[in-house]
């Protein structure tokens, strides 16, 4: 059958027995099978790796094939140097020839944690039951320390219909691959009879008929004209959007100069936008000074500012406010606010009720919903929390932030450890005006048995509307600057972590570093978040800077990229730069229109040490552009004709001069220093290779390829089908591998 059947609940999955098969080490008394059952407080409960030469592996062999969802990694009931800081997972039905299921890293800590295992292949996302479970150990978080697990549970399906349709479709699914690729080879070959008689005989084509079509305009007929005129078009019925959407993005920042009227310089401020309007909103902040009250609406089609009112406290809105939270309802046109900071000097029970407002835009009025949220079941009056809202569902989600207190006596300053002051995790229903607890907070007395999270501040929330999810990473709590990435279901308030590549090692070159204020938004279309860097940790120096970064994740891939870095702290490099990209910061505020792909940046802290109370007015427009159909189509044409010129160059070497100088020259990016040195070296080699008077570097090597003179009929006739041949192969990483003939060779996977 085509494709299994619907996902069964997480109700059919069951933890699956295993015993284990195989190790790199045995380590006495630490023996295998005591990872078999979870005792925390045993210090011998454990495998481990005999040394710290990596990487070493554990296999563990199913009692029956199963489809494996998840594997738990038990832990020491406190931190410990052997804890696996780096791992690798593969799975297969025999233990020679497996796939890797997952990547990551365990945290240095007591919790049990939870990775997700693949568990499907194939376009149409097939189950792949496995039989055996290999885990690779590639560091410890103790230097030059050996690794130990201490439990490992194994959570999947195992019911005998549903794996043997798994191990069905894998059996037929190998046979077909290994057809496709005898085709391949021979194809390659030039047996064009064992070609034809593999198809025929068993039905299997080596790609989609759309592919064969090029395949047979290039390699069987060397029309390059008619190829080009194939990609054109395969461009503009979408064929190569998958390759596109792959593509890193450039960042293009644009400062909005605005001489007239304009909000003054803040931190601290809220913004939010409406994209149907393409109107953004901007209320309160600190100027350095004070906090503020005025209310700005921006026209992005008009490029004006509008003062809306500067003092709402006196229209019955919100007093003047820092650290406060926005969320809009776009449908309704209404603004919803709640939070503010106050310094201590300035606490009193009094002012310490946590008022909530909204703002209707149509009718240009504040209505204070409550004067205090504690009073009605919401948060206590909070600080840099964290405030969306599902549209959908006109229900409002606020989570994390610092609870503000009345000012203690020293007795009671010293008593208490700060760990009780920060909020959990609440909703608010708009139509019904209710409030709901969904979590606690770790360190605060769970009465109503409610799920915990680690709360914080200075985080960051965004909600999916397609999956259902609120994402929630970095933030600080205390000294500790965090890097957790988690999910929160809305609809069965389930949590699950993140896992990432790279997670829990020091190297922040594939994740973004453990920040706070950071700035972050979601295109659901796109399936991207976007985090701006604010202020960050560096974990080996524990400093704490102020960078700039942009990161890109994308939900599907569960991958990290970072898009843009300047980590200049010069103050005369950003004044020289003032006008092209905005100087790092913090407590800014980040916007973003996902009709347009556009964010929109202001404000901020710059962290001047020697200018505390500096804060920025500067309004910047950010837009990441990736390659476009134009752009693509060029690349694509210009692999063509280069190889074209391959071709001409084995015939006839003026006539190739004159389709380099002509057919390749137009498509070349003159712009483009890489591409301007290879015509160049094109050129040169030409006539280098003919004469046989130039030594090649490595690098010139790669292109000499192309020049290849003096064979004889047979060897050119050969050569330029090889040349064709790999043309195809390079032009077919552009589509979709489900389209494709396969990526790999039958001679890479021969054993030697």
């Amino acid at each position: 059958m085509d494709d299994i059947m619907a996902m069964p609940s997480s109700d059919s999955e069951k933890n699956l027995e295993y015993r284990v098969y195989k190790c790199s080490s045995f380590t006495t008394p630490f023996v295998p099978e005591n990872i078999l059952v979870d005792k925390p407080s045993d210090q011998n409960s454990r495998w481990s790796t005999d040394n710290d030469n990596y990487p070493q592996y554990m296999t563990l062999k199913l009692q029956e094939p199963a489809i494996v969802k998840r594997i738990t990694f038990g832990k020491f009931e406190k931190t410990h140097v052997c804890n696996v800081k780096k791992f690798q997972v593969y799975g297969g039905i025999n233990p020679e020839s497996m796939l890797k299921l997952a990547e990551g890293g365990q945290r240095n800590d007591a919790i049990p944690e939870t990775f997700e295992l693949k568990c499907t292949i194939g376009a149409n996302k097939h189950y792949f039951p496995v039989r055996y479970v290999k885990i690779v150990v590639l560091q410890s978080w103790g230097p030059n320390m050996n690794c130990s697990m201490w439990h490992v549970k194994l959570t999947g399906i195992n019911d005998h219909n549903l794996v043997k349709i798994g191990l069905d479709w894998l059996q037929e699914y190998q046979k077909r691959e290994v057809i496709r690729l005898c085709i391949k080879h021979f194809r390659k070959y030039q047996q064009q009879e064992i070609v034809d008689t593999l198809e025929r005989v068993t039905g299997t084509l080596v790609e989609d008929p759309q592919l064969s079509v090029l395949y047979d305009l290039l390699v069987v007929k060397g029309n390059h004209i008619k190829a080009e005129e194939f990609i054109a078009n395969a461009i503009c019925t979408g064929l190569l959007d998958e390759y596109i959407n792959d593509q890193l993005y450039q960042v293009v920042w644009q400062k909005i100069s605005i001489p007239d009227l304009k909000p003054g310089m803040r931190g601290g401020h809220q913004m939010v936008l409406d994209p149907s309007t393409e109107i953004l909103y901007l209320f309160g902040g600190w100027n350095g000074n004070q906090d503020l009250a005025d209310l700005w609406a921006y026209d992005i089609n008009t490029s004006t500012w509008t003062l809306i009112c500067s003092d709402t406290s006196a229209v019955g809105g919100p007093s003047a406010r820092s650290c406060h939270k926005m969320c809009l309802d776009p449908e309704r046109r209404q603004i919803f606010l709640l939070g503010r900071y106050l310094d201590t000097q300035f606490r009193t029970t009094e002012n310490l009720k946590s008022d909530f407002f909204v703002y209707d835009i149509g009718c240009d009025k504040w209505t204070q919903i409550s004067e205090d949220t504690a009073a009605v079941g919401g948060p206590e009056l909070i600080f840099d929390h964290q405030m969306l809202m599902d549209i959908e569902k006109r229900t409002i989600y606020i989570f994390g932030g610092r609870i503000l207190i009345p000012p203690m006596t020293q007795e009671e300053n010293t008593l208490s450890t700060g760990d009780l002051n920060f909020s959990g995790l609440f909703s608010y229903h708009v139509p019904t005006g209710t409030w709901q607890k969904l979590a606690h907070d770790i360190g605060r007395p769970n009465i109503q048995n409610l799920p915990s999270i680690k709360s914080r501040v200075g985080h960051s929330m965004l909600f999916n509307p397609a999956s259902r999810k609120l994402y929630i990473f970095a933030g600080q709590r205390g000294k500790d600057y965090l890097n957790d990435f988690f999910t929160y279901e809305v609809d069965t308030n389930k949590v699950e972590n993140i896992n990432l590549n790279e997670l829990s090692t020091k190297d922040t070159s594939h994740i973004p570093a453990a920040g706070f204020t950071q700035r972050a938004t979601i295109d659901p279309e796109l399936g991207e978040i976007y985090v701006l860097s604010g202020l960050s940790k560096d974990k080996d120096k524990r400093d704490e800077n102020v960078q700039n970064s942009l990161w890109v994740y994308n939900i599907k891939s569960n991958k990290w990229v970072c898009i843009y870095k300047n980590e200049n702290l010069g103050e005369k490099y950003w004044a020289k730069r003032q006008n092209f990209e905005p100087c790092p910061r913090f407590a800014h505020q980040l916007v973003y229109n996902p009709v347009k792909k556009v964010h929109y940046l202001f404000g901020g802290n710059p962290g001047r040490s020697c200018v505390p109370k500096l804060r920025l007015d500067d309004f910047w427009q950010l837009e990441l552009r990736r390659p476009s159909h134009e752009q693509i189509l060029d690349k694509c044409k210009l692999i063509i004709r280069k190889y074209k010129f391959a071709e001409l160059a084995v015939v006839d070497t003026f006539e190739a001069l004159d389709y380099l100088q002509t057919q390749v020259a137009e498509i070349i990016d003159h712009k483009d220093e890489q591409q301007i040195k290879e015509l160049h070296m094109l050129t040169s080699l030409l006539f280098c290779n003919q004469f046989g008077h130039k030594e090649l570097s490595d690098e010139d090597d790669e292109i000499s390829k192309f020049c290849e003179l003096g064979l004889n009929e047979k060897d050119k006739r050969q050569r330029i089908h090889s040349r064709r041949t790999e043309l195809y192969d390079k032009l077919s990483e552009f589509f979709p591998e489900s389209l494709t003939q396969p990526r790999v060779n039958l001679t890479d996977i021969l054993p030697l």
